[in-house]
């Protein structure tokens, strides 16, 4: 594997230290050590960043919704009616996996992408032909400990996935083509013009400000700086990152979902084994779908109507290539 991996001796010290002091005081010691500003906001570049558009014409609009216990085999049933993998990664093509990684937290608590569903879809796109695959994410906790601690570390090399850790030198100023508060701001922008398909995987969760984090709240962490400063505004970044984010697929895990105190939980009492699982290429109609499972409606979500505005996807998911499974 390439210079991306973290193989280098020292960097595997960090990582070490980092989930250490994590797992020793719940993830605050690794918090010390983790610069939460992050990159500073850069000076205009020569030539503005361009992101690249990593949706698919050909399989546009379609939304699965599968049922099942078993993530492995639900996403695997989910990704058989959209017409496998196959049709979304071609044979050599770079996947980035961007999921969930933004807390300290182990896995059964449900704040984070879980490791089975990532494993499940790094084997799948091995499968497929891709010739890499890696996984980033920007957590608000020490990176390193996050992927260690939450189980997506370990879940990624079994798979033979690396990861794209948030390093300085991998983000860069971005300006979203009319938006109002992505401009000039830093991305995570390394790992994104490195693929050739990007997949997100999202965990179903209540958020205490936007109602739920989904699909489109998972683009959150591929921002740098000071991005707390966008909570008031929470709905309107949502909606500029669905319009600066257009991905392959998509994949919505609500095997488990957290109904309450969101985005973080901590108690098993915040769970709900709601037994569903979406995959689709239209993210806004897949959160449609997805805040039914937290018992709410589309309508309860303003950023998805905001996002639909932007051209960015359709609320109604019924009005898509629609499909449910089970296993």
């Amino acid at each position: 594997m390439n210079a991306e991996l973290i193989t280098d001796r020292r960097q595997f010290m960090r990582r070490i230290m980092g989930a250490a002091l994590a797992a020793a005081g719940a993830g605050a010691l690794g918090f010390i050590f983790w610069d939460r500003v992050g990159p500073r906001i850069f000076a205009p570049q020569a030539q503005p960043l361009t992101l690249p558009d990593f949706s698919n014409a050909n399989q546009s609009g379609k939304v699965c919704l599968a049922h099942g216990r078993d993530r492995t085999q639900t996403v695997a049933l989910a990704l058989k009616a959209l017409g496998g993998m196959q049709a979304f990664v071609r044979p050599g093509d770079k996947v980035l996996l961007k999921v969930n990684a933004a807390f300290a937290s182990p896995p059964g608590l449900g704040a984070t992408t879980h490791p089975e569903l990532v494993g499940a879809v790094a084997s799948l796109c091995r499968e497929a032909g891709a010739g890499q695959v890696m996984i980033t994410d920007n957590p608000i906790n020490d990176p390193a400990a996050c992927f260690e601690l939450t189980g997506i570390g370990p879940a990624a090399r079994e798979a033979g996935a690396g990861l794209f850790l948030p390093s300085p030198d991998r983000f860069a100023a971005y300006s979203l083509p009319g938006g109002q508060l992505i401009r000039n701001w830093p991305v995570l922008s390394g790992p994104l013009l490195w693929a050739d398909r990007i997949i997100g995987l999202a965990p179903v969760k209540d958020h205490h400000r936007s109602g739920a984090s989904l699909t489109l709240k998972n683009w959150y962490g591929l921002l740098g700086g000071r991005r707390n400063i966008f909570h008031q505004q929470i709905h309107r970044i949502i909606a500029e990152l669905a319009k600066m984010i257009k991905p392959t697929l998509v994949i919505l895990d609500g095997t488990q979902s957290m109904m309450t105190n969101g985005p973080t939980g901590g108690s098993l009492d915040d769970l709900k084994a709601t037994r569903k699982l979406i995959a689709g290429t239209d993210p806004v109609a897949v959160d449609a779908l997805g805040a039914l499972l937290l018992g709410k409606r589309a309508a309860e979500l303003p950023y998805l109507a905001l996002a639909e505005k932007a051209e960015a996807g359709i609320v109604d998911y019924r009005s898509l290539n629609y499909v449910e499974v089970k296993t």
